[in-house]
């Protein structure tokens, strides 16, 4: 007598908790970077400060635009209408003005066709300041 074993199915089975365990770390990552990102905190802008400083350690020419609408040219005043012939041979013009003042004249007075040869760089002061 002949016996016969019942086949058996046996087929692979996927094992999905591999799966599973990537799924859930993509999720610990994901909120732990997102969670970072949310709660971090803003960088502040901080404005330029004009201060007083000894002449003679800015870079000339330097324009100064003070208060009220007054300017000098390395130290000395001057006129607006003067500005032009003062500075017939510069290539550069420093800037210095304060932050408070109004720019608006200052670039209605530079834009005028006897400035545009002249390249304008803005003298700031950089102080490290404890976090």
């Amino acid at each position: 007598m002949r016996r016969l074993i019942p086949k058996t199915n046996v087929g692979m089975r996927t094992d999905v908790s591999l799966t599973i365990v990537n799924i859930v770390l993509l999720l610990i990552f994901f909120f732990l970077v997102t969670g970072q990102l949310a709660n971090a905190p803003g960088i502040a802008v901080e404005l330029s400060e004009t201060a007083e400083l000894p002449i003679e350690n800015l870079p000339k020419p330097i324009l100064i635009w003070g208060s009220e609408n007054e300017i000098s040219l390395n130290g000395d005043p001057i006129e607006p209408e003067a500005l032009g012939i003062a500075l017939a041979d510069a290539s550069i013009l420093h800037l210095l003005i304060d932050r408070n003042e109004s720019a608006q004249i200052l670039l209605e007075l530079l834009a005028k066709p006897e400035f545009s040869h002249l390249e304008l760089r803005l003298v700031t002061i950089h102080r490290n300041t404890p976090p």
